[in-house]
């Protein structure tokens, strides 16, 4: 939990986060466009009557959205609405053509879900489904300020993901937003490019006295962070910014703030709506969507092994720390590369967790490779210092150890600063040029042993 101290009060964090990702599915969400915004080669090629908002245009549901949708449900451990519905939210803004978006408001398709974070669980609230907007783009033509709008994300399906204000430090709302994005990308079903704006963060902030048993009767909003660097840093703005105004005896202005990347600064873009001002209403040109418990029992069974379960077996099967496999599981097929890679190297010298670091630090280059056989190749070349053998190598390792038991004392209780010695004695006792590095990494497996 972090807290914020000021001359007069203690207060505590309150923060619910909320995350759009758009899908990667081939067409629109409730028209046959093609899904590929960031590809485009000109603006509004990929458009058509209906995500136009044109008078007639019709819309209909994108079934891989919805079960894409349920898909990330599962995995985030919430249940499954059978009855759903999409909603109108009514509001008008120049990238938004039918001054409506299609979304949905009080039957999501997943709700009451959980994220396990090492700061503790996150309970999310719902994850709903909804058709994204224009993009607006500010230019200037002929001297002129002007905005363009392009309509080639409009319609492209767009799910946010909701949690409860159980977010209690901005460390852990940069852990929870990469632990999203993984299993997004994990699925296959969001690329999350946030420098496009395929992911967005909006964090609601609040601060409470530690003593204070109800949750605080204001919340300010944050919207579109493109980083999670920037939601770490806007909240942390936030707290102390709200504390001062606290401190006053005063209520933080319930408002939507933007993120100043270059300010490192929050700063005020409108009053807050509430879900009245909206507008809510069944659209009616789309029927309920109703499933069968047998229709999710299939979405489920087709859920791979998830990357904290695989994080966890890989430590368990292969002393591989999470630090690395964090790093490691982004996609399924180069996790499936990794793991056959690990098992090259059971009762082999080198260990998974060597193979691990060397992939994580960039000195292997595993979308180079399709063969585990090869990036073994590649990763015990790392190893081979000049004509010396490996073997040969650990034997100078041991006699260096062996004869300076008291710096081998030292290392194991902390002072790890002798392992500079260590590498030079051995690098003087193999008489030949070698990498200090990979001698380092040789050295540290001895002293672990």
């Amino acid at each position: 939990m972090k807290t914020i101290k000021t001359n007069k009060n203690e207060y505590q964090l309150i923060c619910g986060i909320e995350i759009h990702a758009e899908l990667k599915t081939d067409s629109k969400m409730f028209c046959g466009c093609k899904n590929d915004p960031f590809g485009a080669k000109e603006p509004n090629i990929y458009t058509c009557p209906v995500c136009l908002g044109m008078p007639g245009g019709l819309p209909t549901a994108n079934k891989k959205a919805i079960e894409w949708t349920i898909k990330v449900g599962l995995a985030l451990k919430c249940k499954i609405n059978l009855f759903s519905k999409f909603d109108r939210k009514n509001y008008f803004y120049p990238d938004l053509p039918k001054a409506y978006q299609i979304s949905q408001y009080d039957i999501p398709f997943c709700f009451d879900g959980v994220l396990e974070t090492s700061y503790g669980p996150v309970k999310i609230t719902r994850i709903h489904l909804e058709e994204d907007t224009g993009k607006l783009l500010h230019k200037v033509i002929n001297g002129k300020k002007v905005s363009l709008i392009d309509f080639n994300r409009s319609g492209v399906p767009l799910i946010e993901i909701v949690t409860e204000p159980e977010i209690y430090s901005p460390e852990q709302a940069k852990e929870y937003g990469k632990k999203i994005r993984q299993i997004l990308r994990y699925l296959e079903v969001a690329d999350c490019d946030m420098d496009q704006g395929g992911m967005r963060l909006e964090a609601n902030i609040s601060l409470a006295k530690i003593d204070q048993e109800n949750l605080p009767n204001y919340k300010v909003e944050v919207k579109n962070i493109n980083s999670f660097k920037f939601a770490e840093q806007a909240i942390s703005f936030e707290m102390i910014r709200q504390a001062k105004i606290l401190d006053n005896d005063e209520i933080p202005v319930q408002e939507t703030r933007g993120w100043d990347s270059n300010k490192s600064m929050t700063f005020s873009q409108r009053s807050k709506e509430d879900a009245e001002d909206y507008r809510y209403f069944p659209d009616p040109d789309l029927p309920p969507i109703r499933f069968s418990r047998e229709n999710v029992d299939f979405i489920e069974q087709s859920l791979p092994e998830l990357p904290a379960n695989i994080a966890s077996r890989w430590f368990e099967e292969y002393k591989v720390e999470e630090r690395y496999s964090a790093q490691l599981i982004t996609d399924i097929q180069s996790a499936n590369l990794i793991e056959e890679s690990f098992n090259l190297l059971i009762n082999d010298s080198l260990t998974p967790n060597q193979l691990a670091s060397a992939i994580v630090n960039k000195k292997i280059d595993i979308s180079r490779e399709n063969k585990a056989s090869n990036i073994i190749t590649t990763f015990k070349s790392l190893f081979q210092l000049d004509d010396v053998s490996q073997d040969e190598i650990l034997k100078k390792i041991n006699i260096v150890l062996s004869q300076n038991s008291d710096a081998v004392k030292k290392f194991q209780t902390g002072e790890t600063k002798v392992l500079g010695f260590f590498i030079g004695q051995t690098a003087r006792l193999i008489g030949k040029k070698v990498d200090a590095n990979l001698l380092s990494t040789l050295i540290i497996q001895e002293l672990n042993k």
